[in-house]
């Protein structure tokens, strides 16, 4: 719980840093918004989308709840990260809820004034985000979520899960 704390406690504050480290004490690279460390079996989850029609920001990732997929958009199309179809997740806990279409982290130099839609944004145009690295998350990690996404540190490939298989990704 103490992590969990520490994670929304550094994402509420980050509006004002350019960077932001995860389960950290610090960014270790200068070319990195956000960073987590890399000592625990754990991934970031993915927003879960009902409707994605009215996101176009190319560059976003998605864990979308009609296919149970994770997808991330390019030039308005949607490309399909979860190889497997069989994906599935429990939207039960979100469907009671009211969106605040307002809620939003940014991250970065420009994050007081990026009017970029998202929940979180990274505002650098000269930094990216290191995912969490997990070795062999398929293995180690026990109960994964649907929408996961690690670095798996072993195979050097992406590693995104739907709710019941892992997808890898390899450049």
């Amino acid at each position: 719980m103490k992590k969990i704390m520490t994670a929304v406690v550094l994402l509420s504050a980050a509006g004002m840093k350019s960077q932001v480290a995860v389960g950290k004490s610090s960014v270790t690279n200068s070319s990195v918004s956000l960073e987590f460390a890399n000592t625990e079996n754990k991934g970031l989850i993915l927003p879960y989308i009902e409707n994605k029609g009215a996101i176009s920001t190319n560059g976003t990732i998605i864990y979308d709840t009609t296919d149970h997929k994770v997808k991330y958009i390019r030039g308005g199309s949607w490309f399909d990260l979860s190889v497997d179809t069989t994906g599935t997740a429990n939207i039960a806990i979100q469907t009671t809820k009211t969106e605040r279409t307002t809620a939003k982290t940014a991250i970065g130099t420009n994050a007081a004034t990026d009017t970029t839609p998202g929940v979180l944004v990274l505002t650098d145009t000269n930094k990216a985000m290191v995912l969490p690295k997990v070795v062999l998350p398929h293995l180690n990690i026990i109960n994964p979520s649907a929408g996961m996404i690690v670095y798996d540190t072993v195979t050097k490939e992406l590693a995104v899960y739907n709710g019941t298989a892992w997808s890898f990704w390899k450049p």
